[in-house]
């Protein structure tokens, strides 16, 4: 993972909420709610909230628990409180890898498609650990492989001639970067959890309006956007044309409907 890769600032907050959310994350947040809501906890923290989305299926699905979202980028954590949730949550900036938390605060600790962006997975997950209370939970998503999300592959596809000597490849780098359970699993035994995890994949669908969206979603919506200023602002929009007639080729110019793949995890502490 490189610097830029957890870059989410500028425009990219905007873009991503409604872009990106309901594409890609919305459909995965009411089914990660609902797990951690089937084990009745009190006190919920998310870490790598994003925009919230998971935050407000968690505040409709736990309407007593207490809920604290967690983001390392505050403008992430700015767009989620403008957008607001069904009931009141605390926003608060803070590291998933040091954690402004007690020993045993929590009776859950929740992220959606936020462990692939920590540069120390096992820190990351003491530090879940730590929080925890005995019998609390751990609850996450990570995305399977590229290529079981045929929108965020066609996109990389796309982009990548565009800067041949050196193509952004964020996408499968690091949102599609960590997809090996046995990975997962001894990254989170080295965070000191000692119980086996259950994890399970999850195939839903991925919709967007119409190739423009999408492609602007991944382009503009994500730190896929740094890599491709970096190299060369004046071609972004490029990139996002590149994209979109890839995606129209390949699924049509609108509405578009495409699986993607991921996994959920949950360990107790």
């Amino acid at each position: 993972m490189t610097r830029s890769d957890s870059t989410f600032a500028g425009a990219v907050p905007k873009i991503y909420a409604e872009k990106l959310v309901p594409m890609l994350f919305a459909p995965y947040a009411g089914d990660l709610a609902s797990r951690v809501a089937a084990r009745g906890p009190r006190d919920v923290l998310e870490v790598a909230a994003g925009t919230g989305a998971v935050t407000r299926a968690l505040a409709a699905a736990l309407p007593a628990a207490s809920i604290v979202a967690t983001d390392l980028n505050q403008p992430m954590l700015d767009q989620a409180a403008a957008a607001g949730s069904p009931r009141a949550v605390a926003w608060r900036q803070a590291n998933a890898l040091a954690l402004p938390f007690d020993d045993g605060a929590f009776d859950a600790v929740v992220c959606q498609f936020g462990v692939m962006f920590f540069p120390d997975r096992p820190r990351a997950y003491a530090e879940a650990h730590r929080v925890l209370r005995p019998g609390g939970a751990f609850h996450f998503s990570t995305w399977d492989r590229i290529g079981e999300s045929p929108l965020a592959e066609t996109v990389q596809d796309a982009v990548a001639p565009l800067f041949p000597n050196d193509p952004p490849l964020f996408m499968e780098r690091t949102p599609h970067g960590y997809h090996d359970p046995a990975r997962i699993e001894r990254d989170l035994v080295d965070g000191g959890f000692t119980r086996r995890p259950r994890i399970d994949a999850l195939t839903l669908r991925s919709r967007a309006a119409t190739a423009r969206d999408a492609a602007e979603a991944f382009c503009l919506g994500t730190p896929l956007r740094v890599e491709i200023e970096t190299r060369d602002a004046s071609r972004l929009g490029a990139a996002v044309d590149a994209a979109e007639e890839a995606i129209a080729r390949r699924f049509g110019r609108g509405p578009i409907d495409e699986r993607m793949g991921a996994f959920v995890v949950e360990v107790e502490r």
